[in-house]
């Protein structure tokens, strides 16, 4: 274990657990689980050891173990029972409370050792789908609470990113690619998020499709050259934070205009941005969620 310790208000661990603020400040005072620092104007501060025995509390007390009694455990005995409860059908549970302490902690030997435990059960699709985007989640609403820095994100994601170009390169080696169906996967200028978007990548080399990644903020007039090698393209992409709601009608109606019109080629487009288009557009669709999309080709 690391020696960084990160501060963290209770409001900080209410998001962090989903344990209400009043909750744990009573539990804080009837079973003494926690000893806070606290500064001149009596405000308490928590470190990240506070935080792993938070999430440990929670897993248990999910699993029906009442707060009396977790509180009589040492932290050894804790973590001892947290163990003997893992198995495959609440591993994914576990999993996102050690990755979000690993996250904290800058601790990527934690990360991958969570990662491998779940690797002995699950596949790599699973892990995505029941860990990986739960923990992406949740890290959105972390944000727009202001509970995570950036710093913690860009490490998180650069090792799920890590995880993400091993498979890719694992599956490359296994198949041909099958160029019946040609898909371009990039992200719209000052877009950066592609996470989801390099897990759609692995699913569709995984698949045996010849795939064409340009990764992040790629100007649309740099799409067109696609039409001079390929007759039909899937264009994919993700619109996390970009185009902007008042700029997403115009940025749909010029692609089309410029790299749809009167050809074979389709853009799918994902993310939350999705939800700002007014009309529907011919030769383009929109999923809520990546399994949609594999539905649909």
């Amino acid at each position: 274990m690391n020696n960084i310790k990160t501060s963290f208000s209770v409001k900080d661990l209410e998001n962090l657990s989903g344990i209400k603020a009043h909750t744990i400040r009573i539990w804080e005072k009837r079973y003494s689980i926690f000893s806070p620092d606290r500064n001149e104007n009596n405000i308490r501060s928590y470190n990240s050891d506070d935080l792993l025995k938070l999430l440990n509390i929670t897993f248990l007390n999910n699993f029906g173990y009442k707060i009396s009694k977790i509180s009589s455990l040492s932290n050894e005995e804790m973590n001892k029972l947290v163990k003997q409860i893992y198995s495959d059908k609440n591993s994914s549970s576990l999993a996102i409370s050690s990755f979000k302490y690993a996250m904290f902690n800058f601790d990527s030997k934690l990360f991958h050792d969570t990662f491998q435990q779940l690797s002995g059960t699950k596949s790599f699709e699973e892990i995505f789908y029941e860990v990986f985007i739960p923990l992406l989640d949740e890290i959105g609403v972390l944000w727009q609470t202001a509970t995570v820095r950036p710093i913690h994100e860009h490490f998180i994601s650069s090792l799920i990113k890590q995880k993400l170009y091993t498979e890719i390169e694992s599956v490359q080696k296994k198949h041909d690619d099958d160029f019946n169906k040609v898909f371009v996967l990039y992200l719209p200028l000052n877009e950066i998020h592609e996470l989801g978007l390099i897990f759609i990548n692995y699913l569709l080399l995984n698949k045996g499709f010849h795939t064409v990644y340009l990764g992040e903020s790629v100007p649309m007039e740099d799409l067109s050259d696609m039409k001079l090698y390929f007759d039909q393209v899937h264009f994919v992409t993700y619109f996390t934070v970009q185009p902007h709601p008042e700029e997403v009608d115009n940025y749909l109606a010029t692609f089309y205009e410029t790299i749809l019109k009167n050809t074979e080629h389709k853009l799918h487009v994902l993310g939350k941005q999705i939800n700002y288009a007014s009309q529907k557009q011919d030769k383009i669709a929109f999923y809520s969620e990546i399994q949609s999309l594999f539905l649909d080709l």
